[in-house]
């Protein structure tokens, strides 16, 4: 389980700036005996080769390079990229060969990618007591992988402090200009199939980042696929507002499997205009979502949703939560809000349309277990969550050690932080003033059409910090194949390796949507066979379940799996740190909620019906 938020803030509060505050320092990469003098080669392949055994790794590691390559920015020298690349066979790397490789990037804005290769997806894991352990389920078990912190300046990536990137636009040029180089070093990869992968804010950085691709005439890469999980695709509403009655219905023990506050959030979800109503094919573009303020003059200040402080990141949201908390409490009281009977036709005066924050507010008050501890109990990365306090995650005991970032040839100009609040130049508060990937994704699907590039979408049931709903939206708005999204709903089933129901899988002219079941954001940490399963068979495979073909959908369409959510499970888990104990509601609770939600589904929101 993934991150006390308490602890989370101190370990990022000294990276984070504000209005107003200085830029990080200027950092560089360090120079080791042994570098080689001239351009990238294949010379440098010694250089970088990780040889120095690492603290407490007892197993034989793959064998792996690791060091800092320049993003060529002009008058920005020690603009670098870190990587530490894996090997799925020993000399795989380095080899003349077709064989399709990986990378991996994290998003924030800010994440470093080791954090990912840590906790997630990466051949060595930290436990919660600072010990090392393998990971049995690392994604360079299926091919050559390699971790990439990037924009410039995040984690071990170095960048001078005006140096950090104005845009995604400079974030993909800077990526562009690091593969040239790491190409030089590694030859064999300029040719074989690339995978580019990568969760969260990755769901920008990714499409960015194949938009340039196709811009150039002599990419320095054979990009073959891209793959983007619970990913920033669309914009703040889109993937953050929008999917809360989805979620709520998912897991209705968020409202206490209260009737009365479902209609509240599909009553606001309808006046907000968020209840898309998704077709197969799509009959048309959606219209821009628009977020409305909250007219109470004691809530007008405490929301206020733009891209430097919307929830695309866990640390964002719950700051501002907290902020909410904190004043309340300097009061003496936690207001509540309680919204049942609050129907009345009219957008809520306390929440305007911000629907996501009502669903943790009212989670934190009023539904067990989360109403017994503060915003740390609410994990917005993984429903059924309810530790408090989590897990943090920390990778810096591990990084920061001397000797590990000797062995990585990792810089000591700056020490190792696993995320910080990203200060793109270009944009007010340092804020990201690019367009959602969503505004360009129809020219990107054409591109990617003729270049015979596959594209993934892939989403963790459990999370409500970038839903599936708001993926599956992004999909029905983009054209593929000269058809607007998908034309029959996914409700193929997928299994693991032992026959057991994975989740979701559908296939269209190229395009792939998987949704796992038992899994929130980050899906290799929460359910690591799934997506080990999903990697092998989705991403670098050619399983074609799901499959809409002439003759119909490979491995056949479930009617129940036809709808609008795939219900999470019933235990909520509870504990400080570990998890002590499952809660889940009486059954009578559960069986009046289940004859309500069958006939509140089927008939559709009050207010949209009226």
């Amino acid at each position: 389980m993934l991150g006390s938020q308490a602890a989370l803030l101190a370990l990022f509060a000294v990276a984070v700036p504000s209005v107003g505050a200085q830029l990080p320092p200027s950092s560089w990469p360090h120079a080791y005996p042994g570098m080689p003098s001239g351009d990238y080669s294949p010379e440098w392949q010694s250089y970088f080769e990780v040889t120095e055994p690492l603290p407490n790794v007892t197993w034989d590691l793959a064998h792996s390079y690791a060091g800092s390559i320049s993003v060529q920015r002009e008058e920005h020298p020690n603009n670098t990229l870190f990587f530490w690349a894996f090997e799925k066979e020993n000399g795989s790397l380095t080899a003349d060969s077709n064989e399709p490789w990986g990378i991996w990037l994290n998003g924030g804005p800010g994440g470093s990618s080791l954090l990912g290769l840590l906790y997630e997806n990466g051949p060595v894991h930290i436990a919660p007591n600072t010990s090392i352990y393998q990971n049995k389920y690392s994604w360079d078990t299926i091919a050559d992988y390699v971790w990439i912190d990037q924009p410039v300046g995040t984690g071990w990536s170095t960048a001078d402090q005006e140096g950090f990137v104005h845009d995604e636009e400079q974030v993909a040029s800077d990526f562009i200009g690091f593969l040239e180089n790491l190409v030089k070093v590694f030859p064999s990869l300029k040719t074989r199939p690339l995978h580019l992968t990568g969760e969260s804010y990755a769901g920008t950085y990714i499409p960015y980042i194949t938009k340039a691709y196709f811009g150039l005439s002599d990419p320095p890469v054979k990009l073959a696929k891209i793959a983007i999980g619970d990913g920033t695709l669309g914009s703040g509403p889109t993937y953050e507002l929008l999917p809360t009655p989805y979620t709520v219905e998912t897991y209705p023990q968020l409202i206490g499997y209260d009737p009365e506050v479902f209609e509240w959030f599909r009553e606001q979800t309808h006046l907000c205009g968020y209840d898309l109503n998704l077709t197969y094919p799509q009959d048309g573009p959606f219209p821009n979502l628009q977020n409305v303020e909250p007219t109470d003059q004691g809530q007008k200040n405490a929301f206020h949703l733009k891209k430097s402080d919307s929830a695309r990141s866990k640390r964002e949201l719950l700051r501002r939560g907290r902020e909410r908390y904190s004043a309340e409490e300097s009061l003496g009281t936690l207001r509540k809000r309680d919204l049942t009977g609050r129907s009345n036709g009219t957008i809520d005066s306390w929440y305007g349309c911000y629907t996501y924050d009502a669903m943790i507010d009212y989670a934190l008050n009023y539904s067990y277990p989360w109403s017994e501890h503060d915003s740390n109990g609410f994990d917005v990365y993984q429903v059924p969550d309810a530790l408090d306090p989590e897990v943090p995650l920390d990778g810096s005991p591990f990084f920061n050690d001397p000797h590990v970032v000797a062995a990585l040839h990792a810089p000591t100009s700056n020490p190792w932080v696993g995320e910080r609040n990203y200060p793109f130049l270009g944009g007010a508060d340092y804020s990201d003033p690019s367009v959602e990937p969503m505004a360009f994704l129809t020219e990107l699907a054409s591109n990617a059409t003729a270049g015979n590039l596959s594209i993934v979408i892939y989403s963790g049931n459990d999370d409500t910090l970038v839903s599936h709903r708001g993926s599956e939206v992004v999909i029905q708005n983009t054209t593929f194949g000269g058809i607007q999204g998908f034309t029959r709903k996914p409700a193929t089933p997928w299994h693991l390796d032992d026959g057991t129901f994975a989740g979701i899988v559908h296939q269209e002219r190229n395009w792939t949507y998987v949704l796992v079941k038992g899994a929130g954001h980050l899906i290799a940490d929460n359910n690591p066979v799934s997506a080990l399963v999903f990697l092998r068979e989705f991403v670098f495979g050619n399983n074609q379940t799901g499959l809409v073909t002439d003759s119909g959908v490979i491995g056949g369409e479930d009617p129940a799996l036809a709808q609008d959510i795939l219900l999470g499970q019933e235990g909520i888990y509870v504990g400080s740190g570990t998890t002590q104990s499952t809660y889940t509601y009486p059954s009578a609770t559960i069986a009046a909620w289940e004859s309500f939600i069958a006939t509140a589904t089927a008939t559709g929101s009050p207010a949209a019906s009226a």
